[in-house]
């Protein structure tokens, strides 16, 4: 790591500490050069490959986003947005791959979702399946109320 002060390439690190539930590492560095001390920061890329082609690193905020237009007008509190989100990261990491497309990015809201407001679910359901008609917010109504009727899972 080159030094930004003195752009001497010997540098060392002298503490690191993990951050944002791990997927990140915090460096503080000192120049063995000039003496000064700097932190870098570490963390796994994962990019999102959208349907265009276009590639972007992923974005919990992007998710939130998402998520909170479907959420609008309903009870759904900030905190449980950011755990979804997390929840949504954590998925499309432990597919093990750093390229992974929006598609999957939007299925694995879905579930989520779907358990945290049934509403919201729909709404952006409809807009990410491309509900074309009534019959198809009735079928996933359906599907709903047979998740419903069948009772909590341990799948979470």
């Amino acid at each position: 790591m080159h030094c930004p002060f003195c752009k001497n390439e010997d540098t060392r690190v002298v503490d690191s500490r993990v951050f944002d539930d791990g997927q990140g590492i915090r460096r503080r560095r000192s120049c063995n050069e000039c003496g000064r001390r700097f932190t870098t920061v570490e963390s796994a890329v994962l990019a999102v490959v959208k349907r265009n082609g276009v590639t972007e690193p992923f974005s919990r905020e992007k998710v939130m986003k998402g998520v909170r237009r479907a959420c609008q007008g309903r009870a759904v509190a900030e905190d449980d947005l950011q755990k979804l989100a997390q929840q949504v990261e954590d998925a499309v990491r432990a597919s093990g791959v750093a390229e992974v497309p929006s598609n999957e990015v939007g299925l694995a809201i879905l579930g989520p979702l779907r358990d945290l407001d049934e509403v919201a679910y729909l709404r952006f359901a409809s807009v990410y399946q491309g509900f074309m008609s009534i019959e198809d917010f009735e079928s996933a109504i359906r599907d709903l109320r047979t998740r419903a009727a069948a009772g909590p899972t341990d799948a979470a």
